[in-house]
């Protein structure tokens, strides 16, 4: 239940973000929380983690809301933390063209 809980807060922190991304990782969407350095090892998680079972997505195939629902159903396979699965999201949605 807390999992949840926590997940829906998430999502409704990341539907009520209507700000512009900017164009350093030291603001990403989704989290206020998240350091330049939180996102640098989510970059890492994300390479190892997520590449240990799977060729990896390209982080801009996908929109942040996607990315919300592919964390919530990958993030459990590779045993992520919560604060694991945030690192490697905002990493993932802080990636520009």
């Amino acid at each position: 239940m807390k999992k949840i809980i926590a997940v829906a807060s998430f999502t409704a922190v990341l539907l009520a973000s209507c700000t512009s991304k900017s164009s350093t990782p030291t603001a990403p969407i989704g989290s206020a929380t998240s350091t330049a350095e939180q996102i640098a090892q989510g970059k890492t998680i994300f390479e190892n983690s997520c590449g240990r079972c799977h060729k990896l997505p390209d982080p801009m195939a996908h929109t942040s809301v996607q990315w919300v629902g592919i964390m919530n159903s990958m993030a459990p396979k590779a045993k992520l933390t919560d604060e694991q699965h945030q690192w490697v999201y905002d990493y993932v949605v802080s990636v520009k063209k």
